[in-house]
């Protein structure tokens, strides 16, 4: 299932039944699991583990060295889960000392031109649509979306659950299960939809608008707001990982939008 115009190197390590279209390059130190295709002048670099059933297509470069004047030719990775699709012009570059290795989990999209820098973790289930660009050392929560050309800040969180507009500029934290947009990023409510697509019942999301009106709408602080929620809200996984998130934030958290803030409208 090996095109014979497609160069392996021969201490790559593939699965029986991969498939590698014409033109394609696998460098050494690399590994490719059972059932994956790769499309035709796609680059497969030194230190790149990727996972079962993964789709890469016409392109796209994983694991090329970081875009880091730090970087001094360490031996790093990146980790490609099982099941995620890669398309095409993707770029996924590999670790640096920070943490050793880049990740993008199972079940991903990963569309067209995006970027994903040096010691990213991207978790499972996630989508990045077309042309998202994301600086080093991001962390994105499971089944996060960011939506068309995205530009995210180096060492920003992005919470589980959340959606990101269109175009967004993120240069602060994202929680867990909310939209963010406008701009500056701002914001724009609970993720509901979303939510509701993937079986949370209408009591959690009640409890999820509940506890972001607190920490938006209320007039507190953060502090207070936080305090607020552990002392009047029952202990919850989802009251938690905002809470956790939130108290955890190295950046700090997007605000409320309000008139005047930089948005046209």
């Amino acid at each position: 299932m090996i095109h014979p115009h497609t160069y392996i190197h021969p201490s790559a390590k593939l699965a029986t039944n991969v498939k590698i279209d014409p033109f394609s390059v696998i460098h050494p130190n690399v590994e490719i699991g059972e059932g994956t295709w790769i499309g035709s002048n796609v680059t497969i670099m030194e230190g790149a583990r990727i996972g079962k059933n993964c789709r890469i297509f016409p392109g796209a470069v994983i694991a090329a060295i970081p875009q880091d004047l730090k970087y001094e030719g360490e031996q790093t990775t990146v980790e490609i889960g099982d099941n995620t699709t890669i398309r095409e012009f993707v770029t996924v570059n590999r670790g640096s000392k920070d943490r050793w290795t880049t990740k993008v989990g199972n079940n991903c999209l990963i569309m067209a031109y995006s970027h994903i820098a040096h010691d990213c973790i991207v978790g499972n289930n996630c989508i990045m649509s077309n042309n998202t660009q994301m600086a080093g050392h991001v962390v994105m929560g499971d089944n996060a979306i960011l939506a068309g050309m995205c530009a995210v800040h180096q060492f920003v969180q992005i919470g589980q659950h959340a959606f990101i507009a269109g175009g967004s500029l993120v240069s602060k934290d994202v929680p867990p299960y909310i939209k963010a947009g406008r701009t500056p990023l701002s914001y724009a409510g609970v993720n509901s939809v979303g939510l509701k697509r993937r079986g949370f019942s209408l009591d959690r999301i009640n409890q999820i608008l509940d506890i972001y009106r607190i920490i938006y709408n209320k007039g507190m602080n953060t502090s207070q707001a936080l305090n607020y929620i552990e002392e009047e809200f029952p202990a919850t996984d989802e009251r938690d990982e905002i809470v956790t998130f939130i108290r955890e934030s190295g950046r700090g958290i997007i605000k409320r939008f309000t008139k005047g803030s930089g948005d046209d409208e």
